[in-house]
C-alpha cells in the first residue's frame, strides 16, 4: 500500500507541475477536481485552453518503465474531449524529462486493448512542452537530411502530401478525430 500511496502522490504532483506550466505559458488552465479516483463521470487529468485550442489532457509519469493507459481511460479521455470541444492528449512524463505529448491515435496498441509509451517513443516521436505550448516548432534529424531543398524528397513525394496522406489514413483507420485532422491540415 506505501508504494502505491507514494505513487499517487507523485502522479498528484507530476500533474500540478504540469498545471503550473501551463499556466506560465499562458493557458487557462485546471487541474480537474477528483482526478484519477473512483468518480461517476471519467474526468480528464488537466483542462486547458489558450483562447483558440482547447484540451483535454491524461497525464502520466513513470521513473523510466513504459507508461500504460487502459482502454478506458484513452475511451473516456476521447469521449470527454469530443463533447466538451476539446483536443485529447495524453502528456506523459519520465524521471528527467521534460513533458511530451501524443494523441491517443498515435499510440502503439497492445493486443489486449492497452496503449502503451515508451520513453524512447516520447524522446523521438512525442510533441515535446515548447512545441505544444506554440513557442518552437519540432524537426527531426531526418527532416533535416530529406530532399535537396526543393521540396521533394529523394523519390519525388512532397512530404506535405505525405503528411496529408498520413493524416487522412489515421482518420480512415479511426486513430484521429475528424476536427482533430482539420486543425492539422
Amino acid at each position: 500500500m506505501t508504494t502505491t500511496v507514494s505513487a499517487n502522490r507523485k502522479g498528484d504532483r507530476r500533474e500540478r507541475e504540469l498545471v503550473n506550466a501551463l499556466d506560465e505559458a499562458g493557458f487557462a488552465v485546471m487541474r480537474a477536481p477528483a482526478s484519477g479516483s473512483a468518480t461517476e463521470r471519467e474526468l480528464p487529468d488537466v483542462l486547458a485552453g489558450d483562447g483558440e485550442t482547447f484540451y483535454a489532457i491524461e497525464a502520466k509519469s513513470s521513473a523510466g518503465d513504459p507508461i500504460y493507459l487502459t482502454g478506458e481511460e484513452v475511451e473516456a479521455l476521447l469521449f470527454f474531449a469530443r463533447n466538451f470541444g476539446a483536443k485529447a492528449r495524453i502528456a506523459v512524463r519520465f524521471d528527467r524529462e521534460d513533458w511530451f505529448f501524443f494523441h491517443p491515435g498515435d499510440l502503439y496498441t497492445t493486443d489486449a486493448g492497452s496503449y502503451r509509451v515508451k520513453k524512447e517513443k516520447a524522446l523521438a516521436d512525442g510533441t515535446d512542452f515548447p512545441e505544444f505550448v506554440g513557442e518552437t516548432e519540432k524537426v527531426t534529424l531526418a527532416e533535416v537530411g530529406e530532399g535537396d531543398g526543393t521540396g521533394d524528397d529523394a523519390d519525388g513525394i512532397d512530404p506535405e502530401t505525405e503528411e496529408r496522406r498520413t493524416i487522412l489514413e489515421a482518420v480512415r483507420d479511426g486513430h484521429m478525430p475528424v476536427e482533430d485532422a482539420l486543425d492539422v491540415l
